[in-house]
């Protein structure tokens, strides 16, 4: 695809998709964000954005049968919507750790006083617990 932008190839893959499948339905779109966003696939990640963009921009244009039928979609995928919430706190919280790690690294960090606020000795003295 070159050296089009991200917004562009997601637009191209986005319209192969459609033609091959049609519109995905929103339980399978949380289902492959979810994946994509645990395989790290940012490529895929992007995709799926301009699927959710094109979605909203398709409801805000639609009409209210169209409307109930992604409200009926989304009631289904509630349990799926529920996992994509956990993977990305779960991924926000690793970047964080990651970013602290950079930060540790660099020397622009260094653990003391304010990392060690609300920090108290345990029982044991060994760490055999």
């Amino acid at each position: 695809m070159g050296n089009r932008p991200a917004e562009a190839k997601g637009a191209v893959a986005l319209q192969e998709l459609g033609e091959r499948r049609g519109r995905l339905e929103l339980k399978d779109l949380v289902v492959e964000a979810s994946r994509s966003l645990a395989r790290l696939d940012a490529d895929r990640l992007e995709e799926l954005a301009l699927s959710c963009q094109a979605l909203v921009r398709d409801l805000a244009d639609g009409d209210l049968r169209a409307r109930g039928g992604l409200a009926v979609e989304a009631r289904e995928a509630v349990g799926e919507m529920a996992v994509l919430g956990r993977v990305l706190e779960a991924t926000r919280a690793n970047l964080h750790v990651m970013n602290r790690l950079r930060e540790l690294r660099a020397g622009r960090l260094e653990y003391g006083a304010p990392q060690a606020v609300g920090w108290r000795r345990t029982e044991s003295w060994h760490g055999n617990n």
